[in-house]
C-alpha cells in the first residue's frame, strides 16, 4: 500500500491562465510560493487534442495557457490573478511582444463562479493601473490539452536560449523572481 505524502492531502485549487507564450507565464508561476504545480497546454478552442503546430497556425481557436494548481493555505487565488496584471501586458489584444495571434491573447479560465467572481473583481481592480483597456478574456475553463512534453519546463530546462534570454529572463528580473 503506498503511503499518502504532504502533497496528496492538500486541497489543490485549480486555475487556468493565458498571458502570451506559455513559456514565459510557466517560468513566472513556478516560482511563486503556493504553487504546487504549472503545466503548459492548450485551451478555449474546438480542436480536440490539438498540437503545438496546430494551435500556431491560430485556427484551433486554443490558446497557450498555463494550468495551475495552488495550494490556497500558502496563497490565494485573488494573489495569484493580481500577479497576473504585472506578468503580462493585458491590454493588448492578442498579442504579447512580438507573439501575435489568438493563441497569445490574455484569458483566465476559472472553475466555478467564485473564481469568477474574484477574478472579475481583480481585473476592476487592476484596470487603474493602465492607461489602455484590459482586453482579457474572463471565460468559464474547457478542457485543458498538456502541450507536449517538450514544452514543460522549459524555461528551467534551456536558459541558455536566446529566447529565454531575450524574453523570460528579463520578465523574470522585473518581477523579482530571478
Amino acid at each position: 500500500m503506498a503511503q499518502d505524502t504532504d502533497s496528496d492531502k492538500k486541497d489543490l485549487e485549480t486555475i487556468t491562465l493565458a498571458g502570451g507564450c506559455f513559456w514565459c507565464v510557466e517560468a513566472v508561476y513556478q516560482r511563486l510560493d503556493g504553487v504546487e504545480s504549472a503545466v503548459n497546454g492548450y485551451m478555449g478552442g474546438h480542436t480536440k487534442k490539438p498540437s503545438y503546430k496546430e494551435v500556431c497556425t491560430g485556427k484551433t481557436g486554443h490558446a497557450e495557457v498555463i494550468q495551475i494548481k495552488f495550494d490556497p493555505a500558502v496563497t490565494d487565488l485573488a494573489a495569484l490573478i493580481d500577479f497576473f496584471w504585472e506578468a503580462h501586458d493585458p491590454t493588448t489584444l492578442n498579442r504579447q511582444g512580438a507573439d501575435v495571434g489568438t493563441q497569445y491573447r490574455s484569458a483566465i479560465y476559472y472553475e466555478n463562479e467564485s473564481q469568477k467572481e474574484i477574478a472579475e473583481a481583480s481585473k476592476a481592480k487592476a484596470a487603474s493601473k493602465f492607461s489602455d483597456p484590459i482586453v482579457t478574456e474572463i471565460t468559464e475553463a474547457s478542457t485543458f490539452y498538456p502541450a507536449e512534453d517538450y514544452h514543460q519546463e522549459y524555461y528551467e530546462l534551456n536558459k541558455s536560449y536566446p529566447y529565454c534570454r531575450a524574453v523570460i529572463t528579463p520578465k523574470l528580473k522585473k518581477l523579482g523572481l530571478e
